[in-house]
C-alpha cells in the first residue's frame, strides 16, 4: 500500500483462533459492558433525579459516569461483534472515528479524574473555602474545560495519525484501533511528529498523575488527623481504590504509548490495552459510587417507590 488513501479497511488482532473460545471472549465482553451500563446508567440516574446529589463532587461524578459509557461503548461493542461473527474487519473512517471518540473520552477522563482530585482536596483540607472555591459556575466551568480541551486533544492527534501514509500492511495488533499500532504501518519519518505529540501528551498525563498523588498525599495527611477510628477507615477505604484505579488507568495507558518496541508483544499490547480501555470504566461505579453510603440511600429510596 503505496498511501493511506488505498487502505480502505483494517484488520484487528483475534481474541484466539478457534470459534468457541471467540464466543467465549463475546460472553466474557457482554457482561463487562452491561455491568458497566448498569453501573454507570444508575449512578447519571440517580444524581440526575436526586436534589440532594446537585454538589459538586456528585456532578463531576456524573460526568465522569458520561465519559465512562462514552469510552467503553467505543471499543467493546466492535471487539464483540468481531469475536459473535468472527470478523476482524473494521472500515478506514471507522478506525478513524474509533480512535477520535476513544482519545476524547479517555483525556477528557483524566481532566476529570485530576478535577476530582482538586475537588477533593478542598473539601478535607479548606472546608471553609469550599464554596468560594467551587460554586456552581465554577464546577461547570472547570467540567466544560476538561470535556473542551479531551475533544481538541482527540482531533488533533486523530487529524495527525490519520494524515500519515500507510505502506505496512493493513493489520492491527490490538482489538480496537490505537494509535501506537497504526503508526507501526507508517513509511514515513513524518510518524516522528505524531510520536513527539505523544510525548508532549504523556509528559501532561504524567503531570496530572502527579498532582492527583499530591492531593490525596495532602488529603491522608488530613485524614490522619480526625480523631475518630471509624472516620479515619473510612477516608482510607474510599480515598485508596480511588488511587489504586487512577494509578492503573495512567500507568497502563502511558505504557502502552510508550513502551519500547523491544519488548511489544500481541499478548502484552492486548492486556495492557485492555486494562486501561476496559477495566477502569467497569469499576469505578463500584470504586467510586457503590462504596458511597449517599449513593446506596438514594438508591433504595427510588428502588422503594418503583416497588
Amino acid at each position: 500500500m503505496s498511501n493511506c488513501s488505498s487502505v480502505t479497511k483494517f484488520l484487528l488482532l483475534a481474541f484466539a483462533d478457534r470459534q468457541e473460545l471467540q464466543l467465549l471472549y463475546f460472553w466474557l465482553f457482554l457482561g463487562i459492558y452491561l455491568a458497566a451500563l448498569l453501573g454507570n446508567g444508575l449512578i447519571i440516574t440517580t444524581i440526575a433525579c436526586d436534589h440532594h446529589l446537585h454538589t459538586p463532587m456528585y456532578f463531576f461524578l456524573l460526568n465522569l459516569s458520561l465519559l465512562d459509557l462514552g469510552s467503553i461503548s467505543t471499543t467493546l461493542p466492535k471487539a464483540m461483534d468481531n469475536s459473535l461473527w468472527d470478523n476482524r474487519h473494521i472500515s478506514y473512517l471507522g478506525c478513524a472515528g474509533q480512535v477520535l471518540f476513544f482519545l476524547f473520552f479517555i483525556s477528557a477522563e483524566l481532566s476529570l479524574l485530576t478535577i476530582m482530585s482538586y475537588d477533593r482536596y478542598v473539601a478535607i483540607c479548606k472546608p471553609l473555602h469550599y464554596g468560594t472555591l467551587l460554586g456552581s459556575r465554577a464546577c461547570v466551568h472547570m467540567a466544560a474545560a476538561a470535556w473542551g480541551t479531551g475533544f481538541l486533544y482527540a482531533v488533533l492527534h486523530t487529524a495527525n495519525t490519520f494524515s500519515l501514509p500507510l505502506c505496512q500492511g493493513n493489520a492491527l495488533d490490538q482489538f480496537f484501533c490505537e494509535i501506537p499500532q497504526i503508526l507501526k504501518l507508517s513509511c514515513s519519518h513524518s510518524y516522528l511528529r505524531e510520536v513527539g505529540l505523544l510525548m508532549v501528551s504523556v509528559c501532561l498525563g504524567f503531570g496530572c498523575f502527579v498532582f492527583i498523588v499530591v492531593s490525596y498525599v495532602q488529603i491522608l495527611r488530613a485524614v490522619l488527623r480526625i480523631p475518630s477510628e471509624q472516620g479515619r477507615h473510612k477516608a482510607f477505604s474510599t480515598c485508596l481504590p480511588h488511587l489504586a484505579v487512577v494509578s492503573l488507568f495512567i500507568s497502563t495507558g502511558m505504557f502502552a504509548y510508550l513502551k519500547p518496541p523491544s519488548i511489544s508483544s500481541p499478548t502484552l499490547d492486548l492486556v495492557v490495552s485492555f486494562l486501561y480501555s476496559v477495566v477502569p470504566p467497569a469499576v469505578n461505579p463500584l470504586i467510586y459510587s457503590m462504596r458511597n453510603q449517599e449513593i446506596k440511600d438514594c438508591l433504595k429510596v427510588e428502588l422503594f417507590f418503583q416497588t
